[in-house]
């Protein structure tokens, strides 16, 4: 199967180990040349370096003959172009964006794009349906057990607690997809502060998720 991924970086570099493990083709398009870089050296894939939302860099990567399309970049209407340029002008069969937004889910899905992927949602969706939901700790897996999505409830005894998440060394295998302050939800950047009762959502692999937990959980008595 052709695979072409745009943007992204850390998703990114998970989907494109799985997917040449799978033994797919792939081709990557990313505004990100340093990241860029990372990701050709490290995993010996073609890397274009543009904007995907421009139908001439799509053409250069030669999407037309790409199977799937799957969309990373943090802006989510730059991710529904990129999918309906690829779409609409060059017939790519499938297409996948990521959003941020839960609310653009649906409306994509109706504008065109094949599959809407968020966190948030499929967190609200899975929690809807649960008969009973563990205050402390809840964990949900998608795609076959391959993805783990786990919900974790802060203490003020943490040591992240009252940290800003740039500060709070977290490993490079965590990714805090957004935050539940009620009444809001939180799309965190290396600015939000995590504070005591709050609920992070964050994805993993089931290889390191048990190490995600006990790094999130680590008490700022535990070494005492």
């Amino acid at each position: 199967m052709n695979i072409v991924i745009t943007n992204g970086t850390h998703e990114a570099d998970f989907l494109v180990k799985k997917f040449r493990h799978e033994k797919h083709n792939l081709t990557m398009i990313n505004t990100n040349r340093e990241f860029g870089k990372y990701i050709s050296g490290s995993n010996k894939v073609p890397v274009l370096f543009g904007d995907p939302t421009k139908a001439f860099v799509l053409e250069d990567a030669a999407i037309e003959r790409a199977d799937v399309l799957i969309a990373l970049s943090e802006n989510d209407i730059d991710n529904f172009v990129t999918c309906m340029t690829a779409k609409t002008l060059f017939q790519v069969k499938r297409t996948v964006c990521v959003v941020r937004n839960p609310k653009r889910v649906d409306l994509f899905k109706r504008l065109g794009v094949d599959s809407v992927i968020c966190s948030t949602y499929l967190i609200g969706e899975s929690i809807k349906n649960q008969s009973v939901l563990d205050d402390f700790i809840q964990t949900i897996s998608i795609e076959n057990d391959k993805i783990l999505i786990t919900e974790l409830v802060i203490e003020d005894s943490y040591v992240i607690a009252h940290k800003k998440i740039k500060d709070a060394e977290l490993p490079k295998s965590v990714n805090v997809s957004c935050i539940y302050r009620d009444p809001e939800v939180v799309i965190p950047d290396g600015e939000t502060t995590i504070l005591p009762g709050d609920k992070l959502v964050m994805t993993s692999t089931p290889d390191n998720n048990q190490m995600m937990v006990e790094f999130i959980q680590k008490r700022t008595n535990d070494n005492e």
